[in-house]
């Protein structure tokens, strides 16, 4: 999610496909519905995207998250001139905007897990060898 040469590329040919992927990667979307809740510095908004469980994000990562979402006009940075300096990260309009619409989809994705895992499980049914069936079978007899 780095600002890059390749990303500049990418944004020439497919802005608004770029801007999707920034606001619905791995870290963009928890970043998005964290901040929902209220301004955070950096370290207590890492350990509330942290706290949605998997294998936590990085400071590098966060950081970059971060940068790309305030590029895109979502994320709004406020660097206070004190010491130790102190930095709050809070949504813009068009963040909050955003962030209601990627917190349905994760809602919906909650809501609707177990009829995803059904289908998934049909799926996989279907496509199992008779062989395979016949190993499950016997292995749960």
């Amino acid at each position: 999610m780095a600002v890059s040469k390749h990303s500049e590329d990418s944004e020439a040919m497919c802005p608004y496909r770029l801007v999707l992927e920034h606001v619905t990667s791995r870290w963009g979307v928890l970043v998005l519905i964290v901040l929902l809740e209220r301004p955070y510095r950096f370290s207590e908004l890492r350990r509330a995207v942290n706290a949605y469980g998997g294998r936590g994000v990085s400071e590098k990562m966060l950081a970059q998250t971060l940068q790309t979402l305030e590029r895109d006009g979502l994320v709004h940075r406020d660097a206070k001139p004190v010491i130790p300096p102190r930095v709050d990260y809070s949504l813009t309009g068009l963040g909050r905007e955003a962030a209601e619409r990627v917190r349905g989809l994760a809602q919906w994705t909650e809501d609707r897990m177990s009829d995803v895992e059904r289908a998934r499980a049909a799926y996989d049914e279907r496509r199992r060898t008779p062989e395979e069936a016949r190993e499950i079978q016997s292995r749960a007899s």
